[in-house]
């Protein structure tokens, strides 16, 4: 793993992105990629030009955010749970190969992720959310994230692992929102749709997941929904890999609390 991509943190062991930039990398997108950022800005022009007819401002009302649906639904929100934040993520999938071991598949090493805050955009707006992941993983990863290309979002928050199999997400870090902190397990997971946006390099996207908090998390954080995927899967084998390396991906994440 690049070093630039990760900082220790002072609560013992874990690890978490460094803020960096999402530049437009033309030389790594997709054939279409380009084209990918229109449609997102032709459909941001049409949401800004029909706003202009409205008798007021959109109103930002979580309550009428619809979970998106995977072809093979994850279960609901626990009932008695409100829909607390939508954040979209932005960072790479981790993994580890054996390279003393020629049939080898790469192992799964975590995450690292910056959230940005996209809460008013999924409860007015959801298929410019939608796009947004498509577009935004036709951005580059560089060194100075502050606002997620190519939108004006702003950070919300972290997510990165505690352990291999314990994501951690950080919503504290804005000092305008404090929404809380949470460790969690993962209960279930479903594949992407068939048409999810791939990666860079032609990743396929990686599943959706339904994530429930440990004890201790704060905010009242219950369950958290990776969704929207774009990108982030490894190679099928590690041949030709090195023994640690990074996909990059984008996916929207959901937070329930009581």
């Amino acid at each position: 793993m690049r070093a630039s991509t990760f900082i220790l943190s002072a609560l013992g062991s874990s690890v978490f992105a460094a803020p960096t930039f999402p530049d437009l990398n033309v030389a790594a997108a997709l054939p279409g990629g380009i084209d990918t950022v229109a449609e997102y800005f032709n459909l941001l022009a049409s949401k800004v030009q029909a706003s202009k007819i409205l008798i007021q401002a959109p109103v930002c009302d979580l309550s009428k955010a619809f979970l998106p649906a995977a072809p093979t639904p994850l279960p609901p929100p626990t009932a008695g749970l409100y829909l607390k934040h939508v954040a979209l993520g932005r960072g790479t999938q981790n993994y580890t190969c054996d390279l003393k071991n020629a049939t080898a598949v790469p192992v799964a090493n975590g995450a690292v992720a910056t959230l940005f805050n996209a809460s008013c955009l999924a409860s007015t707006y959801p298929d410019l959310a939608s796009s947004l992941s498509r577009a935004a993983i036709q951005f580059n990863l560089t060194e100075n994230e502050s606002k997620l290309a190519p939108s004006n979002l702003g950070v919300s928050g972290l997510h990165y692992f505690t352990t291999t199999t314990t994501p951690f997400f950080n919503l504290d870090v804005s000092q305008n929102l404090k929404l809380g902190e949470a460790q969690c397990n993962k209960t279930n997971n479903t594949p992407a749709p068939a048409n999810a946006a791939k990666g860079q390099k032609g990743e396929p996207a990686v599943p959706w997941l339904k994530l429930v908090a440990k004890a201790g998390a704060s905010g009242g954080l219950q369950e958290v929904y990776r969704v929207e995927t774009a990108g982030g899967s490894a190679p099928a084998s590690c041949k030709g890999l090195t023994p640690t390396f990074e996909v990059q991906y984008a996916a929207q994440y959901w937070f329930y609390a009581k």
